[in-house]
């Protein structure tokens, strides 16, 4: 049994007489337009419905094809708009952080200004201790920035505290806010003489402690208290405080107070370090003479 052949013709050949076949329909809708009427809305009938389907799925598809680009294009811009935000962000952390050290170099030159009688040198506050309070901080100048035990510190309006530990590198600063810190100061109108001793536990309400006021001072709330001449760790006059609540003590010898400082010493970054100690050593060694 011989196979079947299979007829193949060439797609050239089949887009021809298919192109013939329309000529031809064409011609002869327009020769028999009237009889070819019935016919063509035969077909039509038929073809209608298959078009209104056609046309839409088309819609369907041109209305899917529209949402996923517009989707995608809404994507594109959230993405924009968020590296954008990001950048917007970032950029106000600068200026921001930009607008902090300008206003802290503000103060520093304003403090640099008040104590002109005094050779200084700028420090960042690099760590604390763990507590609310810079009682005890460390800075990123060392010896081999001229700075020496016993210096001075000093931020805000007055005074910081001393440095107490010294490395090449780094310094600690133990301020007068913390409980083993003593300062001889001395109020500013009268010349009498009080100890300025920190106290943690009571900053917490803002003031530390003024102790050894003598009971014939004449001293009102609100006066300066600053360090005063007797001092053998301190330079004299740098401003510690504001006092208030003064009261006699029971021997009705010597009163006490509370002091306010007027550094903040819940947040310090910058200070100035006094590169001087005092000289009391050498003031007492001239006075003690026979």
């Amino acid at each position: 049994m011989k196979p079947k052949r299979k007829f193949n013709m060439p797609v050239r050949v089949i887009l021809a007489l298919c192109t013939i076949a329309c000529f031809v329909m064409i011609i002869l809708s327009f020769k028999y337009q009237d009889r070819m009427n019935p016919a063509k809305t035969y077909i039509g009938n038929i073809i209608q419905p298959m078009q209104r389907g056609i046309n839409s799925l088309g819609h369907k598809i041109y209305d899917f094809v529209d949402l996923f680009r517009t989707k995608q294009d809404i994507l594109d811009e959230n993405k924009e708009l968020k590296e954008r935000l990001e950048s917007v962000k970032s950029e106000n952390i600068s200026l921001i952080e930009d607008r902090n050290e300008l206003a802290s170099l503000r103060e520093l030159y304003k403090l640099d200004q008040g104590y002109k009688q005094y050779p200084k040198v700028a420090a960042r506050v690099v760590s604390h201790d763990d507590t609310n309070w810079y009682n005890e901080f460390t800075i990123d100048k060392g010896s081999d920035d001229g700075i020496q035990k016993n210096m001075n510190v000093i931020a805000g309006n007055g005074l910081v505290g001393i440095v107490s530990e010294l490395g090449k590198s780094y310094s600690k600063v133990r301020s007068i806010i913390d409980d083993n810190s003593y300062v001889s100061g001395m109020f500013v109108r009268t010349s009498d003489l009080c100890d300025v001793k920190g106290n943690l536990a009571t900053l917490k309400n803002g003031y530390i402690d003024v102790e050894r006021i003598s009971i014939d001072a004449e001293i009102e709330e609100g006066y300066e208290v600053v360090t005063s001449y007797q001092s053998d760790r301190y330079l004299e006059g740098i401003l510690i405080g504001y006092v208030s609540d003064i009261k006699p003590d029971p021997n009705n010898m010597t009163m006490t107070a509370k002091l306010v400082p007027v550094v903040d010493f819940s947040r310090l970054d910058t200070v100035l370090v006094i590169t001087q100690v005092s000289n009391y050593d050498e003031l007492e060694d001239m006075t003690n003479y026979d």
